[in-house]
């Protein structure tokens, strides 16, 4: 085996790196500042009777792409995005299908053959001929050229690229459509599964987007299971949670009688040295950990956040939550930097409605549930083989020997 040549050395070297970023100490007090937002806000749970006692619209949106090459130069690449809508805790049909299951609203492109380069070219043209992209960029008020960061010549370069740039664009023309559902409400949320970011889209044009969510009066936020921040706050997570359970746990006025339900929350927004660190660009000016409407990637700011707490997992829970930065700091445009906190903090407790009775515990279910409805399992390319197999062998104009082999996997043999 290959691997078994790499030394001792070198494997020591990655622990070596791991402790050191593991125990980094940005002197995070464990005792919060209430008008501070860089400093740990704590909060009980929301009691577990309760959660489901709300008119709130929970929806998750989600992106998947997947591919799959062929030795004789064939390609299937696909892409995706979808989103699903909880209220009260039992699922809503955002769709017009008469299917008692499916009731989410799911969107997939029709050209997923590739065997030349202009077939990527057909992907990147039906992408914006999509009805969801044209609304979007209709609102955006401008051509795609300018939108977009890259051109349609390098995205067309190669396939994982443009499938990967195609579900995210459609990823925020849902969360556009969601917007402008005639039965949103104020106070809804949207939780879109990653930052509320983007390397395609230039930022003047995220930030619209993100003034006409708040000024829909709608809660969007983006949550991060994997994120550099949350090793670089791994110290001073520990040292949060242990203060939590082990001394103020008993000590917080709870409401809730039941021991088993006492929980302590947690949130506070990420400081600009955390994420310099997190997020180290050489020769850049980090643009994409930025605080500000301009100079940025997107129209979020990060957080962190404990919704709930599993025994011996404490970094586990801890989560990074990309705010609104039109709700984090509403003067923004004024370069009013004042945070918002009493709103800050009503939107993690409402999210807190969504931590406590899924299998993942202090994660939002409604994400859990459209991963799980919309992304592309490695094992995707075999129904759709499959499908056109069936489809080749019905016509009957090609021998059946060439049909297998057209869609042979050499690695397979390996």
């Amino acid at each position: 085996m290959g691997y078994a040549n790499i030394t001792e050395e070198v494997i020591a070297n990655v622990a070596k790196h791991i402790n050191a970023r593991s125990n980094k100490d940005h002197h995070i007090p464990v005792i919060g500042i209430s008008d501070n937002a860089e400093t740990p806000q704590i909060f009980e749970i929301m009691p577990f009777n309760e959660i489901d006692n709300s008119d709130i619209n929970f929806f998750a949106v989600d992106g998947s792409y997947n591919s799959q090459s062929f030795y004789n130069g064939v390609s299937i690449g696909i892409y995706g995005a979808g989103y699903l809508c909880y209220k009260r805790g039992v699922q809503q049909r955002v769709n017009d299908f008469d299917d008692p299951v499916i009731k989410g609203r799911s969107c997939y492109p029709n050209n997923i053959l590739i065997t030349c380069e202009d077939d990527l070219f057909n992907i990147f043209d039906e992408l914006l001929s999509m009805p969801l992209v044209c609304s979007l960029v209709d609102f955006f008020k401008d051509e795609p050229e300018n939108i977009f960061a890259y051109s349609k010549e390098a995205l067309t370069q190669n396939l994982s690229s443009l499938l990967s740039f195609a579900q995210e664009i459609l990823e925020w023309a849902m969360i556009y459509e969601i917007a402008n559902l005639d039965f949103v409400k104020s106070g809804d949320f949207i939780l879109k599964d990653g930052a509320l970011r983007s390397l395609n889209i230039k930022q003047n044009y995220l930030v619209k987007l993100g003034e006409f969510i708040k000024n829909k009066e709608l809660i969007i936020v983006g949550v991060t299971k994997n994120s550099p921040a949350k090793m670089e706050l791994s110290y001073t997570f520990k040292q949060i949670d242990d203060y939590l359970q082990d001394k103020l746990k008993y000590e917080y006025p709870f409401t809730i009688n039941d021991p088993k339900r006492q929980k302590l929350c947690c949130w506070f927004e990420i400081s600009e040295n955390v994420l310099a660190q997190a997020y180290k660009q050489k020769g850049t000016s980090n643009m994409y950990a930025k605080k500000d409407i301009t100079g940025g990637r997107g129209f979020g700011i990060f957080h962190v956040a404990r919704l709930d707490y599993v025994e011996k997992l404490q970094n586990y829970d801890w989560m990074v939550i990309d705010i609104n930065i039109f709700d984090s700091i509403p003067g923004i445009k004024e370069t009013n930097l004042t945070r918002d906190i009493g709103k800050l903090n009503t939107i993690f407790k409402e999210l807190t409605r969504l931590t406590q009775e899924h299998y993942i515990l202090g994660y939002p279910y409604p994400l859990v549930d459209v991963h799980h409805f919309i992304t592309l399992k490695n094992n995707f390319n075999e129904e759709i083989i499959k499908r056109v197999k069936l489809a080749l062998y019905e016509s009957q104009r090609i021998d059946h020997v060439d049909i297998e082999n057209m869609f042979l996997n050499i690695h397979d043999r390996f």
